[in-house]
């Protein structure tokens, strides 16, 4: 049977960087197709060849039996290939509607914009998602999840024949991707070819007809779902036996190094109280748009907050500003790394060092070899896969530009490491070399949070998990307290129901 779509020898360089040598891929009618690697290996660059996006450097792509000569965007497009990229593509200070109709807004008669036709439309490619999202709202005013919802409906308001889903469950949880299983469901039998990029290897397990796995830039193996296991896959993932997911850690609880009283902030949060001690990490848990990260912005002074107190080692603090949490011991490490973490056209040294230029400077001299020791310590530790410390960061891949984040905040030696979705776009082996990391900023005194839209991971890893709905914290539960079943009755609401 000819494949609807085969990419055959595929090559791509960057500078300093051999991303794709000589990959084979295709893709069948009706089929979900996964794409796993680690970060790095080429997963991303080989969909944005066949988007258009990148010009392939050797390689021929071929629809239908025949051959595409013109790859740019705009061809593949017409051609019927819709891409959810894993980095969104939205533009902020549009609204939903405008973002998902962008050059295709449905006209009057006399040649207008329709806007009652066009907001009609919007609700319409949303409804499946059921959630509060209104045509009229501005984008910058979602969060993550809710943006990457609107990324998946406009591929899908697209009626693309080929849609490219780059971790379109990464900012997601619970209701909102058993939503998207069930639309990737009626896709493939309505006859629409899915090609899907996971690090989630359970995700790949329930959707696959087929699993493609690449390795430093080279296809490593086909195979039909159900010809591997979990253990098989990692393997040929990261070329080596991994030896335990979640890796174990013995912690030893101090002194409480943040405490926080009845934090208030109005539409935010109300009456947040918790305390996290040195030597441990503490998960906070919730469903999207329950107020996880509005509440460690409102304490790392993001937001202003309406009421409340911070106490940091013993002595009430007042944080007025980012910055000024910084400077007290207070490190975030942001959801959104490419709008709140990086200066992508800068460095990885220079990224680096705009965490530490007070701590690695004199009268406004930089250190520049103490900070780039710093960095290729972490650059080895991290396994970030760069060439050197001077490779600017839009050059390296998703996962490798998280790694970059964290590094950033892990060489300024907090008392407070707050990690906002810390494993997001991350592969499995670096998944495991961040827990470590994190372990070891516990063991060296530091107090962790970390807010996880993944149970298991957040179960397995944090010694004591709070539990976030509508802004609160309903519920804390200890290491050896944990029940998945319970922490999503409180997730849900569900205890407030029994309650009533």
């Amino acid at each position: 049977m000819e494949p609807l779509l085969r990419m055959s020898g595929i090559s791509k360089s960057f500078p300093g960087v051999h991303a794709l040598t000589n990959v084979d891929f295709d893709l069948m009618k009706g089929e979900l197709h996964a794409l796993v690697g680690e970060n790095g290996a080429g997963k991303s660059t080989l969909m944005k060849i066949l988007s258009g996006l990148y010009k392939v450097d050797e390689g021929d792509i071929y629809l239908s039996g025949e051959k595409i000569v013109n790859t740019g965007l705009g061809e593949m497009i017409h051609h019927g290939i819709g891409v959810i990229y894993q980095e969104l593509n939205l533009i902020p200070y549009l609204s939903v509607a405008e973002n998902i109709f962008l050059g295709r807004e449905p006209k009057t008669s006399i040649g207008t914009i329709d806007w009652a036709k066009m907001h009609a439309m919007t609700r319409e490619v949303l409804s499946p998602f059921k959630l509060d999202i209104k045509p009229q709202q501005k984008v910058k005013a979602l969060g993550a999840a809710y943006q990457q919802i609107i990324e998946i409906a406009k591929a899908l308001s697209l009626n693309a024949e080929i849609l490219v889903m780059d971790e379109p469950t990464a900012a997601l949880t619970g209701h909102e991707v058993d939503r998207l299983f069930e639309i990737i469901k009626k896709l493939k039998d309505d006859g629409v070819s899915i090609i899907y990029i996971s690090h989630r290897l359970e995700e790949v397990h329930l959707l696959a007809d087929r699993i493609t796995i690449l390795r430093d830039g080279e296809r490593v193996i086909t195979k039909q779902r159900g010809e591997m296991n979990n253990d098989e896959m990692i393997k040929y993932m990261v070329g080596r036996v991994l030896e335990e997911q979640y890796p174990r850690y013995d912690s030893n609880p101090g002194d409480v190094v943040l405490e926080v009283k009845g934090l208030s902030k109005h539409g935010i949060c109300e009456d947040v109280s918790f305390s996290a001690r040195s030597g441990e990490i503490l998960g906070f848990v919730g469903l999207v748009g329950a107020g996880r990260t509005e509440i460690m912005q409102t304490i790392y002074g993001y937001r202003k907050k309406d009421a409340g107190e911070i106490i940091l080692n013993g002595k009430p603090i007042e944080i007025k500003s980012c910055q000024d949490a910084v400077l007290k011991g207070i490190g975030l490490i942001p959801e959104e790394r490419k709008q709140q973490g990086l200066v992508l056209g800068m460095s990885v040294f220079d990224n680096a060092a705009l965490s530490v230029l007070d701590l690695y400077s004199t009268l406004g001299v930089l250190h520049r070899g103490k900070i780039t020791d710093e960095v290729n310590t972490m650059i080895d530790s991290m396994n970030i896969k760069t060439p050197s410390v001077r490779q600017l960061v839009v050059n390296l891949s998703g996962g490798n530009q998280q790694k970059v984040v964290l590094a950033k905040w892990f060489i300024r030696h907090c008392d407070v490491y707050i990690f906002d979705e810390p494993t997001r776009g991350i592969d499995v082996g670096a998944k495991v070399e961040i827990y470590r990391l994190m372990q070891n900023l516990a063991k060296r005194g530091a107090a962790v949070i970390m807010i996880s839209s993944e149970l298991p991971e957040a179960m397995n890893i944090s010694d004591r998990v709070a539990v976030v709905f509508k802004g609160r914290i309903v519920k804390q539960f200890k290491k050896g307290e944990l029940n998945e079943e319970q922490v999503m009755e409180y997730s849900l609401g569900l205890h407030e129901k029994r309650r009533a």
